[in-house]
């Protein structure tokens, strides 16, 4: 391979000449929002789906839970549904008859700090054992956002 010197004046001229090599991306950051734009608007029309025009029924409509199912745990061990106080015997039972007569929902089981981690699984067990299949666990939020040690 053979390299080309530049000799005298015409190298100066050649030397000025040297081609940009840089990225410009304003344009691909206006193509981006474009696009971006374009999905923004088309996405909802996506959403809407099919137009179908539903036949009426004599069926009953589905009764939504007045009030949510709260299963609490005192710190002295006391078991309540709601506000009612319910022993730990008969927490299945009640469960199930109310599962049958409101429908299933989220059953929500709080437990005070300070009670034990073994009753707090027993008490998720009976909810389970008593046909619920979607249980949360309530707590208070931390006003400061820090993790604190129940130990302290």
């Amino acid at each position: 391979m053979a390299i080309s010197v530049p000799n005298g004046a015409m190298g100066a001229e050649e030397e000025a000449y040297r081609p940009l090599a840089e990225i410009n991306i304003t344009p691909m950051v206006d193509v981006m929002l474009v696009l971006l734009i374009i999905f923004m608007v088309t996405a909802p029309l996506l959403v809407a789906g099919v137009p179908v025009e539903l036949p009426n029924t004599a069926a009953a409509r589905l009764s939504q839970p007045k009030k949510p199912m709260i299963v609490s745990l005192a710190a002295d061990g006391s078991v309540y549904i709601r506000e009612e106080h319910v022993a730990k015997d008969s927490l299945v039972p009640k469960l199930t008859q109310l599962r049958a007569t409101e429908g299933d929902a989220v059953v929500y089981v709080r437990a005070d700090k300070k009670s034990v981690y073994g009753e707090v699984m027993e008490i998720l067990g009976k909810v389970g054992q008593s046909g619920y299949g979607r249980v949360s666990l309530l707590s208070q939020p931390n006003s400061s956002g820090e993790i604190t040690d129940p130990s302290h």
